[in-house]
């Protein structure tokens, strides 16, 4: 289990390799983002793409599944109270494998609720090629290992 203080500001971690179907961008864009170059892979030629791409939307989904698998569901993880920024800087094909790179930036006990701690942190999705295809600057809120006496 991780706890706020296992958190060290600059350490950098690497995780994650999921590879995007054409199937799941078509159903994902479809329900939600259903612009011709997201659902129509013919229509989507035409694009400045030129192929098919995910909404950005479903990178963030997709960081987002590996950040839990990778971090959160081993963690005292308390939600969040928010993102900061999030930049779309590629286009993400179908076929492209995902992988993050996340940086602790910066943490602090909260005055309010002494037995949790944010951290802020800066995210990269990153493509086969290692380059940046999304950057996310993020809040995690994390209980305390030595949170005794702290309200609950």
């Amino acid at each position: 289990m991780r706890y706020w203080e296992d958190f060290e500001l600059g350490t950098v971690e690497s995780y994650g390799a999921y590879e995007v179907t054409e199937a799941e961008i078509i159903e994902f864009a479809t329900a939600y983002d259903p612009l011709p170059f997201h659902v129509d892979p013919e229509a989507a030629k035409d694009s400045p793409y030129g192929a098919l791409t995910a909404p950005g939307l479903l990178t963030c989904s997709i960081f987002m599944r590996l950040l839990v698998d990778h971090l959160l569901l081993d963690a005292a993880s308390m939600g969040s109270p928010g993102v900061d920024s999030v930049r779309w800087l590629k286009p993400v094909y179908a076929g492209d494998t995902l992988s993050v790179r996340q940086e602790a930036l910066s943490k602090r006990v909260l005055e309010s609720r002494p037995e949790m701690g944010l951290i802020k942190n800066r995210f990269e999705v990153l493509n086969q090629h290692g380059e940046p295809v999304c950057d996310i600057a993020s809040n995690g809120l994390f209980r305390r290992r030595d949170s005794e006496g702290a309200p609950a």
